[in-house]
């Protein structure tokens, strides 16, 4: 704003009445505003002109994912769990991998007057809040163009812990499915990578299949194609819950039964005629330890500089995972 008032040759109080669509500003004077405001590409900063001081919040927000999706879905409930424990409540905004309808989202959130920020970020720049003055953890990914407290899974020792089970059963032909994601599934191909770099296994790239939409129905068609080309796999990788549920919805279909190992569990899993072996971690953990983080950020009793939370990933071994393929021996695990 300083910037604006010198080149329009106003003080700071006229540019922001301007920009506030206040009165008492002459027609000419106000154009001459506006158009310094143009040709400086002047943006307010919606985030810190949201904050009022002298006042206290006693609620957090959270911006996250469809909530119809259960991973996001438990990060809110037990967010809202320990929150409530120390006496806050929690606002929630919720957007899909839409970097203005996100941005949106908090500029609303922190209008409220938040005491602070619980965010699944998108791949959107974040510099926005830098200088906000409200406390910021990221849950689940990282984000960019801010230095902030991060909760995250493992994903790449998850995605090593899938592979190398399935190696260690005597596969060779592993198949992975994907769903778009700029960072999650993204480290869990590095873990997948690793995985066969370890055991001297090459990876066939046709079994690498990045799927255009992370649905069910997207991963059920990927998993139809791929079983009946003439080779193929004898394992299958779902990097998450939904793409598990398409794998085995086309399984079934096919009368296919090639080992099946899933990124994150779900229910019923431990339930099918043969229960599905996935990778999993404590998702509620994961939304628990970002509203502790929170709250201590908040009530100043945590300074240190940007902690960056890692939660690691379990096995749970249950039939599917366990398959070998025809006639080949197990590996030795070690």
């Amino acid at each position: 704003m300083i910037d604006v008032a010198r080149r329009a040759g106003v003080g700071l109080g006229t540019v922001s009445r301007v920009v506030n669509g206040g009165h008492g500003v002459r027609d000419e004077t106000a154009q001459r505003v506006r158009t310094a405001i143009e040709e400086l590409g002047f943006q307010r900063n919606e985030v810190a002109r949201a904050l009022r001081p002298g006042k206290k919040s006693s609620s957090l927000a959270l911006v996250l994912g469809d909530l119809t999706n259960p991973f996001y879905a438990t990060i809110a409930k037990a967010s809202l769990e320990v929150a409530g424990q120390s006496g806050f409540a929690v606002v929630l905004g919720s957007v899909d991998e839409d970097p203005e309808g996100e941005k949106r989202a908090i500029q609303e959130l922190v209008s409220r007057q938040v005491a602070g920020l619980m965010i699944v970020p998108d791949q959107g720049d974040h510099s926005f809040l830098v200088g906000a003055g409200v406390p910021v953890v990221f849950v689940d990914r990282p984000a960019t163009g801010i230095a902030a407290d991060i909760v995250m899974v493992d994903n790449e020792g998850g995605g090593r812990l899938a592979a190398e089970h399935l190696l260690d059963q005597g596969h060779e032909r592993i198949a992975i499915l994907l769903a778009p994601s700029y960072y999650t599934t993204g480290r869990r191909l590095r873990g997948y990578r690793r995985a066969h770099r370890a055991a001297a296994v090459d990876v066939d790239e046709s079994l690498v299949v990045q799927l255009p939409e992370g649905t069910a129905e997207a991963a059920a068609k990927a998993t139809r194609e791929m079983m009946l080309r003439p080779d193929p796999p004898t394992a299958v990788f779902a990097s998450t819950n939904f793409l598990t549920e398409g794998v085995l919805r086309a399984l079934r279909e096919l009368g296919r039964e090639p080992a099946v190992v899933g990124f994150d569990d779900f229910r019923l899993a431990d339930m099918l005629p043969t229960p599905v072996t996935v990778v999993a971690s404590d998702i509620a953990e994961l939304g628990r330890s970002a509203a502790r983080l929170l709250l201590d950020r908040a009530s100043g009793a945590d300074t240190r500089p940007p902690q960056r939370i890692m939660l690691p990933c379990a096995l749970i071994q249950r039939g599917s995972g366990e398959r070998a393929p025809d006639s080949a021996p197990k590996r030795k695990s070690g």
